[in-house]
């Protein structure tokens, strides 16, 4: 992602890289960099990973990698906005062209069953998003991609009721959402079996809410 999440604050500016790379070869040392700390979280979680360990398994010297990223925790910022930027286009590509309650019902259960997967199959995604309440500037992460995802179903709410308070729902689309992380997070905090059933209840009540029934 090479853009920001609007509406975050100035705790972005202290968590995010020093800066961006220009040339390509750059860019490729920031992706081995990247890659190098992925898969640290993945072996370790991200309060175990050390800056030296992160240039030492990307191959880069020390100082290339505070060059990039001061911390570790621009390092994980990058990753969450980075994941933060492909969950939004996979929400915007799925829900643009609902136009029925069918169409949003099967859409808004394909995207939460894509997300339980990935949250599933990715421990960097677990780790980021497990340490969200612990960190001012992700918290505010995801409370504006929550907000960002929101406004996609706000379209698809609008065409669907059109003489709706707007208002009314944004807030429906901005709680479906947040709950929705929250969600996730128990789902995999428990045994696959028990997941997945409150993953199922989540999606059973998430739709009364959009679509009634």
């Amino acid at each position: 992602m090479e853009g920001k999440v609007a509406g975050i604050t100035d705790q972005a500016a202290i968590a995010s890289p020093r800066r961006a790379p220009t040339q390509q070869r750059s860019r490729e040392r920031v992706e081995r960099m990247l890659s190098a700390a992925s898969a640290l979280i993945a072996e370790q979680g991200s309060d175990a990973m050390r800056m030296g360990e992160v240039a030492e398994r990307a191959g880069v010297s020390i100082g290339s990698l505070y060059q990039f990223f001061p911390d570790k925790r621009a390092i994980v910022w990058t990753l969450a906005e980075r994941y933060t930027a492909e969950s939004q286009a996979c929400i915007a590509a799925a829900l643009k062209d609902v136009s029925d309650a069918e169409g949003l019902s099967q859409a808004f259960s394909e995207l939460v069953d894509i997300y339980y997967r990935l949250f599933l199959a990715e421990p960097v995604i677990r780790d980021i998003w497990s340490g969200t309440q612990a960190d001012k500037a992700l918290r505010e992460l995801e409370l504006a991609d929550s907000r960002a995802n929101a406004e996609f179903l706000v379209a698809v709410l609008k065409r669907l009721r059109p003489d709706a308070d707007p208002v009314a729902l944004e807030t429906t689309a901005f709680l479906v959402w947040q709950m929705g992380e929250a969600a996730m997070r128990l789902a995999i905090s428990v045994d696959r079996e028990e997941g997945d059933r409150l993953v199922a209840a989540y999606k059973r009540m998430a739709l009364r809410e959009l679509v009634g029934g």
